[in-house]
């Protein structure tokens, strides 16, 4: 069987989560508390502004191609596959908050579907069937097999999609904290990327798929005026790190429950040396 190391320093998985009231920073909260909330459907940054960005033309691959209102549906090798295309969004993401989802067709299947960011240095397309977000440091990203990329390095984070069935997938990017947390069909899946406030490049959502005929539409973006107070929180919590730290500070309650919201005490995600096991998960 193959071994899987745990690594402290990676990103978290989303098991035992905090409860993160959404409304002040746009943090995850799977289960609205009120009931109006549960009939409009929750979505981060739900206080936010209409963020009206598209994929670029020009920086795609040639295996793509944009359809539907303001060419905001993607359509990865509409005659058959031999490689792994991929887009980037117009959109630069640094220093800022920002949530998009993206609805993918039931053609969900094959080597990598994935959805995240990443510079103008990520390739947009391989002759190679490979999970091409995140095979090196220019990259962030999320397989429809429920695996982390980042640095060529695997690591589980969720269950893997089901095959030939459509999908909801929502990314929150986090420019202050530096963080990116995954939504799929509504459900938040915890923090997968931390450090990315470090990132001086400019980064763009991007998505790609080895499938062929796979659909992939734009359908809800949104991003947020970040205030003072929120830089000042992302400050101090680069110092603090954890709760056990922040307890020792002994602030006023509702200073520390504002601070606290954006910590997240979980267990390290697991690598896999050798990702020809997934084909078993």
């Amino acid at each position: 069987m193959q071994q899987q190391q745990h690594l402290p320093q990676q990103p978290l998985t989303p098991t035992r989560r905090r409860r993160q009231p959404a409304r002040r920073d746009g943090s995850c909260n799977a289960t609205p508390e009120s009931s109006t909330e549960r009939a409009a459907g929750f979505c981060p940054l739900a206080n936010g502004v209409d963020d009206n960005w598209t994929w670029s033309k020009r920086f795609r691959s040639k295996e793509v191609v944009l359809s539907g209102a303001n060419f905001r549906t993607v359509h990865f090798h509409p005659n058959w596959s031999k490689g792994t295309a991929g887009i980037q969004g117009k959109r630069p993401l640094n220093n800022g908050r920002y949530y998009w989802e993206l609805h993918v067709s039931q053609r969900v299947f094959g080597t990598s579907i994935m959805f995240g960011i990443g510079t103008r240095s990520c390739r947009l397309h391989a002759n190679a069937f490979r999970n091409m977000i995140g095979e090196n440091e220019h990259g962030w990203g999320l397989s429809h097999k429920g695996v982390l990329w980042h640095k060529g390095v695997a690591l589980l984070y969720t269950k893997r999609f089901r095959e030939n069935h459509p999908t909801q997938i929502g990314i929150y990017y986090d420019g202050i904290e530096g963080t990116v947390t995954y939504y799929k069909d509504g459900k938040c899946l915890g923090v997968a990327f931390r450090g990315l406030h470090k990132v001086t490049e400019p980064l763009y959502p991007i998505v790609c798929s080895t499938a062929a005929k796979t659909e992939l539409t734009l359908k809800c973006a949104r991003r947020e005026f970040v205030n003072l107070q929120d830089r000042c929180r992302a400050v101090i919590m680069r110092r603090v790190r954890n709760a056990g730290n922040l307890e020792k500070l002994k602030l006023p309650l509702p200073i520390r429950d504002y601070l606290s919201e954006v910590i997240d005490d979980m267990e390290p995600l697991r690598q896999v040396d050798n990702y020809d096991i997934l084909c078993d998960y």
